[in-house]
């Protein structure tokens, strides 16, 4: 009888087994961020040279000043706006599903975009000349308001399904853009309000996209509070037993949410669909754990703005689309594969 229990692991061995690989599989994960990140960045190097004027790198080398003084001025500052949209956009997306608890929902399916474009036109027919930054105010103030909205609606529906929610916020998106583009005809700003509705990089120059720093900021309070959001996603029992404020969680990612979109559309105007594809890709490959998650949807953000910005400046060259015009036609193609795919796991 003694023979088996010599083959047995002692209890002392058993967490030094299990913990043996996990070192090696966060090493792991580092190493491939980092060359995602490396992949990115060549991305964006290769954003820079894009574009009709003659900005080349043997153009650089020689000194040309045309050169450098659009580089300065036009290419490295729209490349910076972009890498900075996508992250914000895409780890606001995260927190928006996790609050939600729906992985079909993002900031331009719930509202939020929507109301933050009411917001700005609300300021621009009030205070024309508002400064920008008081346009991202009023911008924010109803980006929070639309989104407190959205999931107060959602706190009411009687059966919780998966894809009626995403539903619900695309009807309540589709009433606030309604009455925006019903006063922007009788004001005669149809045309200023597609700027901000449809995503557009062309016209960031150096002074111009400044306030995107702010989202960078706010996507670091969203990865310091990425243990407190994915606890919250649990529910609000589940949290509260775990010693947290579920309802001071919220109210954080709430804010971090609204002041990602208010600023991204008063700088860039809407980017849709962004934070719908990336937190998917990445929950499919790393699963829920927002702590890990936010570095990979940072990275997967930027570099598909990146990749919808080149090819919306190549498409048609020497013309360009507009990069929320390319996000849109991937977007809602890469929408109804999700909920296709949701559909087939249900069955």
């Amino acid at each position: 009888m003694a023979a088996p229990a010599l083959n047995r692991p002692a209890a002392a061995d058993t967490p030094s087994a299990a913990a043996g690989p996990l070192p090696r599989r966060q090493g792991a994960n580092g190493t491939a961020l980092a060359l995602a990140a490396a992949g990115v960045s060549a991305l964006a190097v290769l954003s820079m040279f894009v574009g009709v004027s003659d900005v080349s790198l043997p153009a650089l080398l020689a000194g040309d000043p045309a050169a450098w003084e659009i580089l300065r001025v036009s290419r490295l500052p729209r490349t910076l706006a972009v890498v900075l949209a996508g992250t914000a956009v895409a780890v606001a997306g995260l927190i928006m599903q996790l609050m939600a608890r729906n992985r079909f929902v993002e900031p331009s399916t719930v509202g939020t975009v929507e109301s933050a474009t009411l917001g700005i036109l609300v300021v621009t027919v009030v205070a024309p000349a508002a400064p920008l930054l008081a346009k991202m105010g009023v911008a924010s103030v109803f980006a929070l308001a639309g989104t407190a909205l959205f999931l107060a609606v959602l706190n009411r529906l009687p059966v919780r399904n998966t894809l009626l929610v995403p539903l619900v916020g695309l009807m309540l998106g589709g009433v606030i853009a309604s009455v925006t583009t019903f006063f922007a005809y009788r004001f005669d700003l149809l045309q200023t309000l597609n700027n901000w509705m449809i995503g557009d990089f062309s016209g960031v120059l150096r002074g111009r996209y400044e306030l995107l720093w702010i989202v960078a900021a706010l996507a670091v309070v969203g990865y310091v509070a990425a243990d407190r959001f994915t606890v919250a996603g649990m529910g609000a029992d589940f949290t509260t037993n775990l010693g947290l404020n579920y309802r001071a969680t919220m109210r954080l990612g709430l804010v971090i949410v609204s002041l990602i979109s208010a600023v991204v559309v008063t700088s860039v105007g809407a980017v849709p669909f962004l934070g719908l594809i990336v937190p998917n890709i990445v929950s499919l490959v790393f699963g829920d754990n927002l702590r890990r998650a936010v570095p990979w949807t940072a990275v997967f953000g930027a570099g598909f703005v990146l990749v919808c910005d080149i090819i919306g400046r190549t498409i048609r060259y020497p013309y360009e689309v507009p990069v929320g015009m390319v996000m849109s036609v991937v977007g809602a193609a890469a929408f109804l594969v999700l909920l296709l795919r949701a559909r087939r796991v249900r069955a």
